[in-house]
């Protein structure tokens, strides 16, 4: 074999691996994506492991994805939008985000007291919506599903429940 046939046979090795990087590079330019997610868009574009699992190294190498800073915007863009402790651990498990780390991240960021406030203060705008309802049973029935689906946890909904009848 000659040097020249050698270049040859890495070129499109290289090229290949140029490609998956710069469609990573554009895919992470939107927004923070998780390993898992990065590995997911590659691979839809018909990217190889090999040529992935190079990718992902050389996007770690240079901080552009890091697992803990995406789990911290998408916790706090959660928290913005009032969804409970238990929404948000199943929505970063979804995005394979899971660990001591992430549980210490959800544990500073979202503690009882803070919890329960920010289900009342989402249960105070929904109230309107749920004044309509004129059987009562119904109307409680409605507001705990609510919560629920939130991700609030069922102690909390609980209470706030028997504030409002009182």
């Amino acid at each position: 074999m000659t040097e020249d046939s050698k270049q040859n046979f890495s070129t499109p090795a290289k090229k290949a691996d140029q490609h998956a990087m710069n469609t990573a590079v554009r895919i992470l330019a939107n927004r923070d994506h998780s390993k898992y997610e990065l590995k997911q868009k590659l691979r839809q574009r018909g990217f190889t492991n090999k040529v992935i699992d190079t990718v992902i190294a050389e996007c770690e190498r240079f901080n552009y994805i890091d697992d803990l800073r995406t789990a911290h915007v998408y916790i706090s863009q959660l928290k913005r939008k009032c969804f409970g402790k238990r929404y948000v651990r199943m929505a970063l498990k979804k995005k394979r985000l899971s660990g001591n780390a992430i549980e210490n991240i959800l544990l500073e960021n979202y503690p009882d007291t803070d919890e329960t406030e920010k289900a009342g203060k989402l249960l105070e705008k929904k109230m309107e919506a749920f004044a309509r309802e004129t059987d009562q049973k119904k109307r409680r029935e409605k507001m705990y599903r609510f919560l629920y689906t939130g991700g609030f946890k069922t102690e909390i909904i609980v209470s706030l429940m028997r504030e409002l009848v009182k």
